[in-house]
């Protein structure tokens, strides 16, 4: 492909012949839509909202039932989910799961939602009442915690027709026997372990798909994506931190 200055140059040459004139105007228009140039729209209330890294785009993505999901927000506020722009959200708490806490995500949300289900404290059949649960209100999918045993995993994989996303924490965990047991998705989310834990996965299962953790800075989340994780969670500031700059403004002002 030519330069833009090449192009640029040509364009505005007195002397070129149009066949010229618009070949290179043409691989100008192809080059700028290379460098995906997404129109934006905002409302006079609704401009500040929370951006996801953009790093994260980098990652392939996971297609659920037609939807490529690369960003998952970490959070169960309210108001952080109604104004970011997160592909969806992971909410996972550590209280025993609650259906009125699942519903009310759910009914804010505009992104597709994971909820907890238990696998800790909360096991049994109550997680497989929590996951029925968590489908009739909508949910995307169910996360169960890394404690959940095989049992488990499997009772609530045979019981809903949405994916299960099963949390590993370190390399204990037998992926294979997780998957055979009806995992769809794993999660990884094990601090500083988090990328070579998700290169030991993709390496032996590279169709299967990995969420995972990618910490708080470009490097970590560059680093966990090519590691082999196809979507990243990632946990926000929290309302008091996003409140700091608003509330300097408003002192400076008032």
């Amino acid at each position: 492909m030519a330069s833009r200055e090449k192009i640029r140059k040509v364009i505005k040459s007195p002397t070129s012949v149009n066949p010229e004139i618009s070949r290179l105007a043409g691989e100008l228009n192809r080059a700028l839509k290379d460098e995906e140039i997404i129109p934006s729209i905002q409302s006079r209330l609704r401009h500040n909202i929370l951006i996801m890294p953009k790093e994260i785009r980098e990652a392939s993505g996971i297609l659920i039932f037609g939807r490529r999901i690369k960003s998952l927000v970490f959070t169960t506020d309210l108001a952080i989910i109604k104004n970011c722009d997160a592909d969806a959200v992971f909410a996972v708490y550590p209280f025993t799961p609650q259906q009125s806490i699942s519903d009310a995500i759910i009914r804010a949300a505009a992104a597709p939602v994971f909820t907890g289900i238990g696998g800790g404290i909360t096991k049994g059949l109550r997680s497989v009442r929590l996951a029925k649960d968590a489908e009739s209100q909508g949910a995307f999918g169910v996360v169960l915690n890394a404690p959940t045993s095989n049992r488990d995993l499997k009772l609530v994989a045979t019981s809903i027709d949405i994916p299960v996303v099963i949390t590993v924490t370190s390399e204990k965990s037998d992926i294979r026997d997780r998957l055979r047991h009806g995992a769809s998705i794993i999660n990884v989310a094990a601090g500083e372990r988090t990328p070579d834990i998700v290169r030991m996965i993709d390496a032996k299962y590279p169709d299967v798909p990995i969420i995972a953790s990618g910490g708080n800075t470009p490097e970590s989340i560059r680093e966990t994506i090519r590691a082999g994780a196809n979507a990243i969670t990632y946990t926000p500031p929290t309302t008091k931190e996003l409140f700091v700059d608003v509330m300097e403004q408003y002192r400076e002002k008032y």
